[in-house]
């Protein structure tokens, strides 16, 4: 039975770590086969959609609490934005600010920015539901403060929601930090990115990046006011529903990344409680029902939410283990990984190792974070308002 717990531990994590993408470039690759087939058999153009002959109206809505410092370079990105002024408006839905926001916002006088506001904190989720039903645009493009869209990205967005099965699209939201070239989080961004990328070839992209992402507006219901991780709830919704959500690589955001670590791991653990809240809310996704969507979740989200435990299960069932030399082994790499992540922890080096402790440590720390957030979760303990993160620059 250890033995056993042992193994469906370590495969859990192996398998949505580096199985699971595994498949995802399998299946792609599948499907690439049958669609030259199909191609050169005089199948239909395989080009990225056209932009439609009519452009939808579209509402870019942002939540902004306390953001002074970025709001009027927000402003003024969105303004510059390459959309028909008669069919864009751009809602700041200000969450009680109190620093300036809203009047730097009020003093914009062109008619496409309007600013909704409301002197009591409600959590981005309140100001979501507050603005969005009184959006009017057709596609609904959710953005936050401190993220800058390029110039074409919300024709790059709207172009593919001429296809009635799609419901959401998320953007790419490319990270920066104006100090560092190579931080700890640009390798795991990529590869989150990767996975977003061909989950949304089979229309099941699971969750959206607030920094980018559109819906069609009428698919947006209100959520309940105590939601944590509003973007992926609104994405998996839409995939509830039976519409598609895919990902636009090339509809591009910028963020600046934060050098407050502290700040950070608060970040991630308010989003790992979100996470776990969210299966009250989206479960039923898991059903097998729906496809590759369920399928999607299980492995890509439900076992990633996991790995803490799966570590820890593991850890303990190996050390009763010993006894053999396979496990004295196993217990050995678990040991050198836990070891590198320590280096990781303590001093910054050079090199391949350097790079290699680093990846440790940002592994650890977002499993450590993710437990953290699962208590935060059992306890009913992690507020639905947010604190801005504050920047490099």
């Amino acid at each position: 039975m250890v033995e056993l717990i042992f193994w469906l531990c370590a495969l859990g994590v192996l398998h949505t770590y580096l199985f699971y993408p595994l498949v995802l470039v399998a299946l792609e690759a599948a499907r690439g086969a049958v669609a030259d087939l199909r191609y050169v058999a005089g199948g239909r153009d395989r080009r990225s959609p056209a932009e439609p002959l009519a452009l939808p109206s579209v509402s870019v809505v942002v939540a902004a609490y306390n953001e002074a410092d970025v709001i009027g370079e927000k402003v003024q990105n969105s303004l510059a934005l390459d959309y028909p002024a008669e069919k864009i408006e751009v809602v700041i839905g200000s969450d009680g600010s109190d620093d300036g926001t809203d009047e730097i916002v009020a003093a914009c006088e062109d008619r496409r920015i309007r600013l909704d506001s409301s002197r009591q904190r409600s959590g981005k989720v309140g100001v979501l539901n507050r603005t969005i039903p009184t959006a009017t645009g057709d596609i609904v493009v959710l953005s936050d403060a401190n993220t800058m869209l390029d110039r074409d990205s919300i024709r790059k967005l709207v172009r593919h929601f001429r296809d009635p099965r799609i419901g959401a699209v998320c953007g790419r939201l490319r990270l920066y930090n104006p100090k560092k070239s190579g931080y700890e989080e640009s390798a795991y961004w990529v590869y989150e990115s990767f996975l977003k990328l061909h989950e949304g070839k089979r229309g099941a992209v699971l969750g959206a990046n607030g920094g980018l992402y559109a819906i069609r507006k009428k698919l947006f219901t209100p959520l309940p006011p105590n939601t944590i991780v509003d973007d992926f709830v609104i994405a998996m919704r839409c995939l509830q529903r039976g519409y598609q959500v895919i990902y636009d690589p090339e509809a591009v955001a910028i963020e600046e990344t934060t050098e407050d670590y502290a700040k950070e791991r608060i970040r991630r653990v308010r989003i790992a409680a979100g996470n776990f809240q969210s299966l009250g809310l989206v479960g039923d996704l898991l059903h097998p029902k729906h496809g590759f969507a369920a399928f999607a979740f299980f492995s890509h989200k439900l076992l990633r939410w996991l790995v803490p435990f799966l570590l820890a299960f593991a850890f303990l069932a190996n050390l009763s283990l010993l006894h053999r030399p396979l496990y004295q082994a196993t217990f050995a790499v678990q040991m050198l990984f836990y070891w590198l992540a320590v280096i990781g922890f303590a001093v910054r080096l050079p090199g391949p190792i350097g790079k290699l402790a680093s990846i440790a440590r940002y592994f650890v720390e977002m499993n450590v974070g993710m437990a953290q957030g699962f208590v935060r979760y059992v306890r009913r303990t992690q507020k639905v308002t947010w604190q801005r993160t504050a920047r490099v620059s």
